[in-house]
């Protein structure tokens, strides 16, 4: 209260007086109608000297500064009151049995009074409400996956697991010598298989990624195999996607693979007359293994399935082509005759080994296929034929007569 009479006395000091004093108006300066309160200690300094004018503006935008502070906090007392009643109301509501959530925060509360109406507000409770449902099951099913670890560890901890036999490590060790052995003569003496890595830009990054994890599990089974492949990875270019995905899963060992990863294009490495580019477009059908061939696969996994661009590729580089005898030998069923790579390998290997195709398509997803064909296909006709006439029996006869006469008439009025 002090200070703000000291406040009041150095405006009127410095505004009031020295023009009253100027205008001889101190007598008449505050009117019956319009009169200022002044406390006492305003009272002893009357006897200013007269050299300034009186600033009402100054005056006016305290006395409106202060109005506002108490509007203001006139404003944040009623909100704070009408949250808290919201904040009971909606307390009373979880009681009686209604879909209200538990804990609430100001923004939400704020939210549920601006809700136009009754159906609204119930609304944005029951989604609040299930809201917390679901991160209350979320934190439950963390807790309990966090309770079996933890049991599961304790349980690992109090039984202590048996020792690994030496015999079994080293024979582990001795396999993994003989396959690196076998890998490592199949780069000398074995037949070549080439991986065209030129697809990168008809893929996106997750097909590029599935791609290389098919090649990763193609390179294991040849790794294993008795007679190896000699696997060559072709256009292949550093810091490309390829690159960075066999990073991943080879890590330090990708500098180790007995493997021989160029830049170069096939084409400049092999003859043409040896290489076969093996694509599921080809007119061409695979009818045996040739051992002296060089066989080339394309290292791409397409969803969208775009027919055509690895037959485009060889015909581009004028290279022969062919594609597995999967309808000679198989029941088809529905779906499009594309294997994946992993897939592809064993097929080859199998024939590489063996030369049965019967054997070598065991691989190829039995969901595509019914089963094996046991007769020619033009037998198989025959027979088809003949189930249609015994199902039609002497309807057969009529049909042919109509057909013959609606291909007449087609003719006569063309």
């Amino acid at each position: 209260m002090q200070s703000a009479n000291m406040l009041v006395k150095k405006i009127v000091r410095c505004s009031v007086f020295p023009f009253a004093a100027q205008h001889g108006m101190k007598k008449d300066l505050f009117p019956l109608t319009r009169t200022l309160i002044l406390s006492p200690c305003l009272k002893e300094d009357n006897s200013r000297s007269p050299s300034e004018k009186l600033d009402l503006d100054a005056w006016k935008e305290v006395m409106k500064s202060g109005l506002q502070e108490v509007s203001e906090t006139v404003s944040e007392h009623k909100e704070i009151s009408t949250l808290a009643a919201a904040r009971e109301i909606l307390e009373m509501w979880r009681l009686a049995g209604r879909l209200v959530p538990e804990n609430f925060s100001e923004e939400q509360l704020k939210t549920f009074m601006e809700c136009p109406s009754k159906s609204a507000k119930k609304k944005y409770l029951k989604y609040l409400h299930l809201k917390e449902l679901y991160k209350k099951n979320d934190k439950r099913k963390m807790d309990e996956k966090r309770e079996r670890r933890l049991e599961m560890q304790e349980r690992a901890s109090k039984t202590e697991e048996p020792k690994r036999n030496s015999f079994l490590c080293l024979w582990a060790s001795s396999m993994d010598k003989t396959y690196n052995w076998r890998v490592a003569q199949s780069m000398i003496f074995g037949q070549p298989l080439v991986f065209d890595m030129s697809y990168e830009k008809d893929m996106s990054v997750r097909e590029v990624a599935n791609t290389v994890r098919q090649i990763v599990l193609s390179e294991g089974s040849n790794r294993r195999s008795v007679d190896p492949f000699h696997i060559h990875f072709c256009n292949f270019k550093d810091d490309s996607l390829y690159h960075k995905e066999f990073i991943k899963h080879y890590r330090e060992a990708w500098s180790k693979l007995l493997i021989t990863v160029t830049d170069q294009c096939y084409t400049d490495i092999f003859p043409k007359d040896k290489l076969i580019y093996l694509t599921a477009d080809s007119p061409k059908v695979m009818k045996t293994f040739d051992h002296d061939k060089i066989y080339i696969v394309g290292s791409m996994v397409d969803k969208s399935i775009k027919t055509g661009v690895s037959l485009a590729q060889a015909k581009r580089l004028g290279l022969e082509t062919a594609a597995l005898p999967l309808e000679k030998y198989l029941l088809w069923n529905s779906g499009a005759k594309n294997l994946t790579l992993d897939q592809m390998m064993h097929i080859l290997l199998t024939l590489k080994d063996t030369g049965d195709w019967k054997k070598a398509l065991e691989f190829v997803p039995k969901r595509k296929y019914c089963g094996f064909v046991n007769k020619p296909v033009h037998e198989l006709k025959k027979t088809l034929n003949l189930i249609n006439v015994l199902k039609l029996g002497k309807r057969q006869k009529e049909l042919q007569k109509q057909f013959a006469k609606n291909y007449s008439k087609k003719l006569t009025q063309k």
